[in-house]
């Protein structure tokens, strides 16, 4: 058996769940069996990007013991155009 977690973060609260699976389960069935979608109904895999470790990785990716899985929210603002603004606004 392998352990690891499941995170999911929103703006109010984070949530971790530690949960055991079967050697070769992938991404997908970890999340699925941690029961953090029904926790979090807003979540869709088939949209939001999950990731190891600030790795962005497919759901069909096999974990590993210790493995932190990442599920990640669309970002709000594009980080390019925020550092841009705040660049302009120093010069001034």
């Amino acid at each position: 058996m392998l352990s690891l977690e499941v995170i999911f973060a929103t703006p109010e609260s984070q949530k971790l769940y530690c949960i055991q699976v079967e050697e070769g389960a992938t991404i997908q069935t970890c999340i699925e069996q941690s029961d953090i979608l029904s926790d979090y109904p807003e979540i869709d895999l088939a949209t939001m990007k999950v990731g190891i470790f600030s790795q962005v990785k497919t759901l069909d990716f096999e974990v590993r013991d210790g493995d932190r899985i990442e599920i990640y929210r669309p970002l709000i603002a594009d980080p390019k155009a925020v550092r841009r603004k705040r660049a302009e606004q120093l010069k001034k």
